[in-house]
C-alpha cells in the first residue's frame, strides 16, 4: 500500500518504542510524533543513553521489522485507558489522559495531539505492535515491513512537556523515508549542511557571538556582522523607497492595552517579556510591530486621496522562547524585522501586493534563490482560531488567489497556515543544497483595522473602513542570515561580503603603498581591510581564504611602482593581473549588478 510518509514515520516511532521497551522493560514513554524528515520519541530509562544503547535500539528495531508484526488498533473508554497505562507504569501517558479528561483540549499540544484526539475525549485509541502497547490516535501502516527506510540519528535532553520544572527525558531522533535512495540522499545533504552550519561559520567569520552574561538567544553582532546586516537592510530599503514607502520608528515597549486591543494579548501573552513599572503598570517588550504602526496611522484622519500610507521600519522584537527551543540565529529571543505595513482601501490591495511581490523577487534573485509561493489560508473547521467572519476570510483569500493565478508562478494552497488575523502569501526559497525555507511573506489584514477603527474619508465624505497589509522581505534578519550563511557556505558574493577586498603587502616596505591603496578604495565606498602583520604572504593568503574574502590584492614592488594589480579571486586557482583603473571599474560594475 502507498502510505503517506507521515504515517510511515509515525509507525517508525512506535517500532522504536517497542524496541526500547524490549531492551529497557522499565522505560517510561512520553510522546513520539513525526517531525520534518523523520520522528522522535521522548523516553525515561533512569539514566543517560550511550552510543552503544542507540546501536542496540536500532538493531532491535531491525529485528522487530524482520518479524513484521501488525499494528492493531483498539478503542477504549478514557477511564479504561488510564487504568491500563497506570498498570503498565506509564505515568506520562496517564498524565496526558487525565489532562484530556479533566481539562479538555486546552492541555493538548500539537505533538500530543498525534497520540490523543482532542476532538474526542470520551474514548481513546491504543495500538499493539507485537507485545508492545502504546497510546496513539494513528493511523499506522498495517505491518512493520511497510515503514520504509529509516535510521536513528541522535539523542537530546528535553523537559517533559517543555517545562523546566518537569522531569528531564531523552529524545531519540530518527530519519524515515519511503526508499533507501531517498534516505541516502538526505544523509548526504545533512552532512553538507553540517559543514555549512551558521552556528559554526558565523563565529569563524567573525560575524556574531553569544555571551553567557548576556544570555542565550541574544546574539551580539561584530563590526563585520553588523556591516552584513546593514547591507541587507539598505538593499531592502532601496527597493521599498522607490515604491513610495516612508520610514517610521517606534518604541520597544508598550502598555499591554495595545495588545489587548489588537488581539495579540489573548493568544500570545505567555510568549512575551513583561515589565512592571515601579508604579505598578504592566508593559510588554514588543514581539511584533503592527499594533504600534496602527497608532501612527491613527494619529489623524486621512482622505482617500492620501492613501496608501506605506510605513517601513527595521527594528528589534523580543519573544520569550524556551531555552531548549533556541537555535543560533534561526530561533532567538531577539529578532530584527524588516517590517512594513501598508494602510489602503480594499480596491488598492492588489496593486500594493504586486509592488511587494516585485520587491521580493528582485531581492531574492540577487541570492540565486528559486521561489515557490504558498497561499496560506484559514481552516474553516477551526474558525475559533481566527479573528473575523468567514465572509471576510473568503473575500480576502479570493483576492490573493487571483494574484497568484495571474502571476502564473509555482504556488500551492496551505490550509490552516494563515495568521490569526488574515491570509497571506508565503514565499518558499530553495537553497544551494536543496533545502526549502519559508522566507518573505505578504499578509492581508482586515481585522486589525476593525479593532482599531482605522478609516479614511471617501469620495462621498463618509468614513470608510480601510485594510492593512503586512509585508516582510527578510522577515527576521537573524533568521535570514542563518539561511544565507548556509546557502553560500559563508562565501558571500562580492556585493554582500562584509569585507570585499583584502590587501596583502608582501613585505613591510609595501605596507605604506597598501595603506594608500586601501584609502583610495575606501573612498569609492568599497569595504577593504589590510593585513599588515609580519606573516609571510603565503600565510596571509591562507588566512584570507579562511575568512572567505571575495578578492585579495597582493602588493609588492611591481604594484608599488605602478604596475598591474595582482588579483586573487575566491574560487579561482590562477591569479589575474589588471591595471588598477580596470580593476576598480570591474569591481564596481560587479557590485552594481548584485550577482549571486
Amino acid at each position: 500500500m502507498d502510505y503517506p510518509i507521515e504515517i510511515r514515520r509515525h509507525s517508525a516511532a512506535h517500532v522504536m518504542a517497542a524496541a526500547i521497551h524490549h531492551l529497557f522493560p522499565e522505560a517510561k514513554f512520553g510522546v513520539g510524533p513525526t517531525v520534518e524528515n523523520g520522528f522522535y520519541y521522548d523516553i525515561d530509562i533512569g539514566r543517560s543513553l550511550t552510543p552503544d544503547d542507540l546501536k542496540a535500539i536500532e538493531k532491535q528495531m531491525r529485528s522487530i521489522v524482520g518479524a513484521n508484526p501488525s499494528f492493531v488498533r483498539q478503542e477504549l473508554p478514557i477511564d479504561e485507558a488510564i487504568k491500563l497505562f497506570g498498570e503498565l507504569g506509564q505515568t506520562y501517558k496517564v498524565e496526558l489522559l487525565n489532562d484530556l479528561k479533566t481539562k479538555g483540549t486546552t492541555k493538548v499540544s500539537a505533538e500530543e495531539a498525534q497520540e490523543i484526539d482532542p476532538q474526542n475525549i470520551g474514548t481513546v485509541s491504543i495500538y499493539r505492535t507485537g507485545e508492545f502497547v502504546d497510546l496513539c490516535r494513528g493511523p499506522h501502516v498495517a505491518e512493520a515491513k511497510e515503514i520504509g527506510a529509516w535510521k536513528l540519528t541522535k539523542v537530546a535532553g528535553v523537559y517533559w512537556r517543555g517545562k523546566e520544572t518537569n522531569p528531564q527525558l531523552q529524545r531519540i531522533y530518527g530519519w524515515c523515508f519511503e526508499t533507501k535512495n531517498e534516505l541516502d540522499a538526505y544523509e548526504v545533504m545533512v552532512a553538507e549542511a553540517e559543514k555549512r552550519d551558521h552556528k559554526k561559520l558565523g563565529p569563524e567569520l567573525d560575524l556574531f557571538t553569544f555571551s553567557d552574561l548576556v544570555g542565550p538567544g541574544l546574539p551580539l553582532w561584530t563590526p563585520r556582522g553588523t556591516t552584513l546586516r546593514n547591507v541587507l537592510d539598505a538593499f531592502v530599503w532601496e527597493l521599498r523607497g522607490m515604491r513610495g514607502y516612508e520610514r517610521v520608528e517606534i518604541p520597544h515597549i508598550t502598555k499591554k492595552d495595545l495588545y489587548i486591543k489588537s488581539g495579540h494579548w489573548e493568544k500570545y501573552q505567555n510568549d512575551l517579556f513583561k515589565i512592571t513599572t515601579r508604579e505598578g503598570h504592566e508593559f510588554a517588550m514588543k514581539p511584533m510591530n503592527c499594533p504600534h504602526h496602527t497608532q501612527i496611522y491613527a494619529r489623524r484622519l486621512w482622505s482617500y486621496r492620501e492613501l496608501p500610507q506605506r510605513y517601513a521600519n527595521t527594528t528589534m522584537c523580543y519573544r520569550d522562547e524556551q531555552t531548549g527551543e533556541l537555535s543560533g540565529l534561526s530561533r532567538a529571543r531577539c529578532l530584527t524585522q524588516d517590517d512594513a505595513h501598508v494602510f489602503c482601501r480594499m480596491s488598492q490591495v492588489k496593486e500594493e501586493f504586486l509592488k511587494v511581490w516585485d520587491v521580493i523577487y528582485e531581492f531574492y534573485g540577487a541570492f540565486g534563490f528559486d521561489l515557490r509561493v504558498r497561499l496560506s489560508s484559514h481552516d474553516p473547521a477551526q474558525m475559533e482560531k481566527y479573528l473575523g467572519s468567514p465572509e471576510r476570510w473568503s473575500a480576502a483569500e479570493g483576492t490573493l488567489r487571483e494574484i497568484v493565478t495571474e502571476k502564473k508562478v509555482d504556488w500551492f494552497e496551505g490550509v490552516g497556515e494563515a495568521a490569526f488575523y488574515g491570509p497571506k502569501l508565503d514565499f518558499i526559497a530553495k537553497d544551494s543544497i536543496g533545502r526549502d525555507w519559508q522566507v518573505a511573506t505578504i499578509q492581508l489584514d482586515m481585522n486589525m483595522p476593525e479593532r482599531f477603527d482605522l478609516v479614511c474619508i471617501n469620495e462621498q465624505g463618509e468614513r470608510e473602513r480601510i485594510v492593512m497589509i503586512h509585508c516582510a522581505i527578510m522577515g527576521s534578519i537573524e533568521r535570514f542570515l542563518s539561511i544565507a550563511i548556509e546557502h553560500f557556505a559563508g562565501a558571500f558574493p562580492l556585493w554582500l561580503a562584509p569585507m570585499q577586498i583584502a590587501i596583502l603587502p608582501v613585505a613591510d616596505r609595501h605596507i605604506a603603498f597598501g595603506q594608500e591603496l586601501q584609502r583610495e578604495l575606501l573612498s569609492l565606498g568599497l569595504r577593504v581591510t589590510i593585513d599588515d602583520t609580519a606573516e609571510s604572504v603565503g600565510k596571509k593568503i591562507r588566512m584570507g581564504e579562511k575568512m572567505k574574502y571575495p578578492l585579495m590584492l597582493v602588493v609588492g614592488d611591481k604594484e608599488a611602482s605602478g604596475g598591474d594589480m595582482t588579483v586573487r579571486i575566491r574560487g579561482e586557482k590562477d591569479q589575474r593581473a589588471m591595471p588598477k583603473a580596470e580593476f576598480i571599474a570591474w569591481v564596481t560594475e560587479t557590485i552594481k549588478k548584485k550577482q549571486a
